[in-house]
């Protein structure tokens, strides 16, 4: 901790720079669970370093991936529970990235807040962290920037950047998709990150009781539920990728099936998905219900169940669904590829 640094009129205007050098000291011992192999620079420098491992690559490509977790923030602020929406920071990106083919290497963090509270500010990164090493990827840097006047004092914004590194000639690319391939799910973990704004005007969350069990939700809280953290699919779609020829990912986020599958889906075909075999979660039957929202629409806004879906040829599937399920996914078909210019059909 520097002790030299210390400011009377910037801590008078709201600004503790001490609190900031607390929470640093708070955090190198997640942010020590992350280190890979390839960074080569220690928390507080200007800029995070990593070196590139290019062993088997003959065309490095890097890709970069960036997001947030948007109003779901809300509900970590009124459950007072801010230890898993770093997780949720750090899945957005890597499941993004994740979709061109590419590896995670590393991570960095943007943390805004209206009072630096060093412990919460502790619980936040010990998230990312999580994340981080659910993805396989380091955090190699980041910024809190304490806004007094711009952000209430128990309040906060997250937002995070991810790259990763694919060889060219494995990028993959949505033209080598063909009529009969098939679209296999991973299941989702809950409402993941998106949609939290037509959520909390369903359930009302400032108003709600948001501890109590619900029976719709196996007993489980509304709030514990809806906190539960996006699901990362790294590991499990890089060993997918090692054994088959992928033909296209889709990371299923805001927007849901109708926005996000048609993104890999080439001109010319169509994804036909069997809406009855998507295994839908109580969650989502309890936010239509209350909502009184149609059944377009759900899909239209959420993943419903399914946080990632995955074409591969037909001769493959049975090997695609045993590699998943080895590595602890409970993938399963949800439909195929088609001849079609409406890229997706709900059927």
């Amino acid at each position: 901790m520097n002790e030299i640094s210390r400011s009377e009129a910037y801590a008078a205007a709201g600004v503790d720079i001490t609190a900031g050098y607390k929470a640093v000291e708070l955090m190198k011992r997640h942010i020590a669970r992350t280190m890979t192999p390839g960074v080569c620079s220690d928390v507080g420098g200007f800029g995070g370093l990593f070196e590139l491992d290019l062993e088997g690559i003959r065309k490095p490509v890097l890709v970069s991936g960036t997001d947030g977790v948007g109003t779901k923030l809300k509900l970590a602020f009124l459950m007072d529970k801010h230890d898993t929406v770093g997780i949720d920071c750090v899945a957005m990106c890597v499941n993004d990235v994740i979709c061109c083919g590419a590896k995670p290497l590393f991570f960095l963090d943007y943390i805004a807040c209206g009072k630096n509270v060093p412990e919460r500010i502790e619980s936040l990164v010990k998230g990312v962290c999580d994340g981080c090493v659910q993805a396989g990827c380091a955090l190699i840097g980041g910024e809190t920037a304490e806004m007094p006047g711009f952000y209430p004092v128990d309040e906060y914004d997250l937002a995070g950047y991810a790259t990763g590194l694919v060889d060219k000639d494995r990028i993959l690319r949505n033209e080598t998709m063909e009529p009969g391939d098939v679209v296999i799910a991973l299941p989702s973990s809950g409402v993941h990150s998106n949609g939290f704004s037509l959520v909390r005007k369903v359930f009302d969350v400032e108003h709600a009781e948001l501890k109590a069990p619900v029976a719709a939700l196996g007993g489980k809280s509304l709030g514990e539920t809806l906190l539960t953290p996006t699901k990362i699919y790294v590991k499990p779609v890089l060993a997918l990728l090692e054994q088959v020829r992928v033909r296209g990912i889709s990371h299923i986020t805001g927007g849901g099936f109708y926005e996000n599958i048609p993104r890999m889906i080439p001109q010319g075909l169509c994804a036909r998905i069997r809406e009855a075999d998507v295994r839908v979660l109580p969650i989502f039957d309890l936010i239509a219900e209350t909502g009184k929202i149609s059944r377009r629409d759900m899909f239209n806004t959420f993943n419903m169940g399914v946080g990632m879906a995955i074409v591969v040829p037909k001769a493959e599937a049975e090997l695609a669904l045993s590699i998943l399920r080895e590595q602890g996914e409970d993938a399963y078909c949800i439909g195929e590829i088609t001849e079609g210019d409406q890229r997706i059909v709900l059927c």
